[in-house]
């Protein structure tokens, strides 16, 4: 049987922690950054951990 691809979009989207967690990037740092507060942006630019239902379909995907 063929070994399964990682999907590439997947793979440029989400981290696995060592404990197994699904880690993303929070949306809301790509424009109009004058526009929002320095605290905000700090905070906009945190990784952020995936739901567990979005981490179920997202391990799918990176094969996991």
């Amino acid at each position: 049987m063929p070994k399964q691809k990682t999907h590439s979009g997947a793979k440029k989207r989400f981290k696995i922690t060592g404990s197994g967690k699904l880690m993303k990037q929070q949306a809301g740092m790509r424009h109009n950054l004058e526009g929002k507060a320095s605290k905000r942006t700090r905070r906009l630019n945190q990784d952020q951990v995936l739901s567990p239902a979005d981490a179920k379909q997202a391990k799918k995907l990176l094969g996991r």
